[in-house]
Protein backbone atom coordinates (compact mmCIF):
# COMPACT_ATOMS: atom_id res chain seq x y z
CA UNK A 1 0.00 0.00 0.00
CA UNK A 2 1.37 3.42 -1.00
CA UNK A 3 0.68 6.51 1.00
CA UNK A 4 0.59 10.05 -0.31
CA UNK A 5 3.31 12.36 0.98
CA UNK A 6 1.94 15.25 3.01
CA UNK A 7 4.33 18.06 3.90
CA UNK A 8 4.32 19.31 7.48
CA UNK A 9 4.79 23.01 8.26
CA UNK A 10 7.80 22.46 10.55
CA UNK A 11 9.69 20.30 7.99
CA UNK A 12 9.68 22.85 5.15
CA UNK A 13 12.98 24.42 4.12
CA UNK A 14 12.39 27.93 2.80
CA UNK A 15 14.70 29.78 0.41
CA UNK A 16 14.78 33.46 -0.51
CA UNK A 17 14.70 34.49 -4.18
CA UNK A 18 15.39 37.88 -5.77
CA UNK A 19 13.61 38.72 -9.03
CA UNK A 20 14.39 41.81 -11.11
CA UNK A 21 11.11 43.10 -12.61
CA UNK A 22 12.79 45.52 -15.03
CA UNK A 23 11.39 44.94 -18.52
CA UNK A 24 9.18 42.02 -17.40
CA UNK A 25 5.45 41.83 -18.22
CA UNK A 26 3.29 42.28 -15.11
CA UNK A 27 0.99 39.26 -15.50
CA UNK A 28 3.74 36.80 -16.48
CA UNK A 29 5.87 37.97 -13.56
CA UNK A 30 2.94 37.75 -11.12
CA UNK A 31 1.90 34.22 -12.14
CA UNK A 32 5.40 32.84 -11.71
CA UNK A 33 5.90 34.64 -8.38
CA UNK A 34 2.55 33.28 -7.14
CA UNK A 35 3.69 29.73 -8.01
CA UNK A 36 6.97 30.20 -6.09
CA UNK A 37 5.18 31.70 -3.06
CA UNK A 38 2.72 28.81 -3.07
CA UNK A 39 5.46 26.17 -3.45
CA UNK A 40 4.16 24.71 -6.71
CA UNK A 41 7.71 24.52 -8.07
CA UNK A 42 8.70 21.98 -5.38
CA UNK A 43 8.12 18.22 -5.36
CA UNK A 44 6.79 18.44 -1.78
CA UNK A 45 3.87 20.73 -2.75
CA UNK A 46 0.83 20.13 -0.56
CA UNK A 47 -2.29 22.23 -1.29
CA UNK A 48 -3.28 22.81 2.34
CA UNK A 49 0.23 23.66 3.65
CA UNK A 50 2.37 26.72 2.97
CA UNK A 51 5.34 25.05 1.23
CA UNK A 52 6.55 28.13 -0.68
CA UNK A 53 9.61 30.34 -0.57
CA UNK A 54 10.13 34.05 0.10
CA UNK A 55 10.30 36.32 -2.97
CA UNK A 56 11.91 39.75 -3.22
CA UNK A 57 10.94 41.78 -6.30
CA UNK A 58 13.17 44.70 -7.27
CA UNK A 59 12.63 47.53 -9.78
CA UNK A 60 8.83 47.32 -9.51
CA UNK A 61 8.54 50.77 -11.09
CA UNK A 62 10.08 49.42 -14.33
CA UNK A 63 7.56 46.62 -14.91
CA UNK A 64 5.94 46.53 -18.37
CA UNK A 65 2.30 46.34 -19.44
CA UNK A 66 1.29 45.23 -22.93
CA UNK A 67 -1.06 46.99 -25.33
CA UNK A 68 -2.89 50.11 -24.11
CA UNK A 69 -3.14 48.93 -20.49
CA UNK A 70 -1.09 51.85 -19.16
CA UNK A 71 -3.90 54.25 -20.09
CA UNK A 72 -6.94 51.92 -20.22
CA UNK A 73 -6.49 49.65 -17.18
CA UNK A 74 -8.10 51.16 -14.09
CA UNK A 75 -7.54 50.18 -10.46
CA UNK A 76 -10.57 50.79 -8.21
CA UNK A 77 -10.90 51.08 -4.44
CA UNK A 78 -13.82 52.05 -2.23
CA UNK A 79 -13.91 53.76 1.16
CA UNK A 80 -17.21 51.95 2.03
CA UNK A 81 -18.94 55.30 2.35
CA UNK A 82 -21.52 56.59 -0.16
CA UNK A 83 -19.75 58.07 -3.17
CA UNK A 84 -16.41 56.67 -1.97
CA UNK A 85 -15.34 54.96 -5.19
CA UNK A 86 -11.85 56.07 -6.24
CA UNK A 87 -9.92 55.05 -9.32
CA UNK A 88 -6.40 55.26 -10.76
CA UNK A 89 -4.97 54.31 -14.14
CA UNK A 90 -2.15 51.79 -14.43
CA UNK A 91 0.23 54.61 -15.39
CA UNK A 92 -0.54 56.48 -12.13
CA UNK A 93 -0.15 53.24 -10.17
CA UNK A 94 3.20 52.43 -11.78
CA UNK A 95 4.48 55.97 -11.24
CA UNK A 96 3.34 56.45 -7.64
CA UNK A 97 2.52 53.02 -6.20
CA UNK A 98 4.59 50.52 -8.21
CA UNK A 99 4.91 48.08 -5.29
CA UNK A 100 1.13 47.99 -4.76
CA UNK A 101 0.52 47.25 -8.44
CA UNK A 102 2.63 44.07 -8.33
CA UNK A 103 1.22 43.09 -4.92
CA UNK A 104 -2.35 43.33 -6.25
CA UNK A 105 -1.48 41.22 -9.32
CA UNK A 106 0.14 38.47 -7.21
CA UNK A 107 -2.53 38.57 -4.49
CA UNK A 108 -5.22 37.96 -7.09
CA UNK A 109 -3.46 34.71 -8.07
CA UNK A 110 -3.26 33.31 -4.52
CA UNK A 111 -6.01 31.41 -2.65
CA UNK A 112 -8.71 33.61 -1.13
CA UNK A 113 -8.51 32.21 2.41
CA UNK A 114 -6.31 32.28 5.54
CA UNK A 115 -3.61 30.22 3.78
CA UNK A 116 -3.50 32.76 0.94
CA UNK A 117 -3.09 35.62 3.41
CA UNK A 118 -0.26 33.74 5.15
CA UNK A 119 1.48 33.04 1.81
CA UNK A 120 1.15 36.69 0.73
CA UNK A 121 3.27 37.81 3.71
CA UNK A 122 6.32 36.18 2.09
CA UNK A 123 6.25 38.66 -0.82
CA UNK A 124 8.56 41.69 -0.53
CA UNK A 125 8.31 44.29 -3.32
CA UNK A 126 10.58 47.33 -3.77
CA UNK A 127 10.34 50.09 -6.40
CA UNK A 128 14.13 50.53 -6.59
CA UNK A 129 17.04 48.14 -6.91
CA UNK A 130 17.93 47.96 -3.19
CA UNK A 131 16.46 45.68 -0.50
CA UNK A 132 17.14 45.16 3.24
CA UNK A 133 17.20 41.33 3.09
CA UNK A 134 20.93 40.70 2.51
CA UNK A 135 21.16 38.70 5.76
CA UNK A 136 18.84 36.03 4.28
CA UNK A 137 21.34 35.44 1.41
CA UNK A 138 18.74 35.47 -1.39
CA UNK A 139 19.43 33.69 -4.65
CA UNK A 140 18.80 35.36 -8.02
CA UNK A 141 15.83 33.73 -9.77
CA UNK A 142 15.55 33.81 -13.55
CA UNK A 143 11.99 33.85 -14.89
CA UNK A 144 10.98 31.44 -17.65
CA UNK A 145 10.70 32.79 -21.16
Amino acid sequence: MRTTFMAKANEIERKWFVIDAEGKTLGRLASEVAAILRGKNKPIFTPNVDTGDHVIILNASKVELTGKKLTDKIYYRHSMHPGGLKSRTALEMRTNYAERMIELAVKGMLPKNSLGRQIFKKLHVYAGSEHPHQAQQPEVYELRG
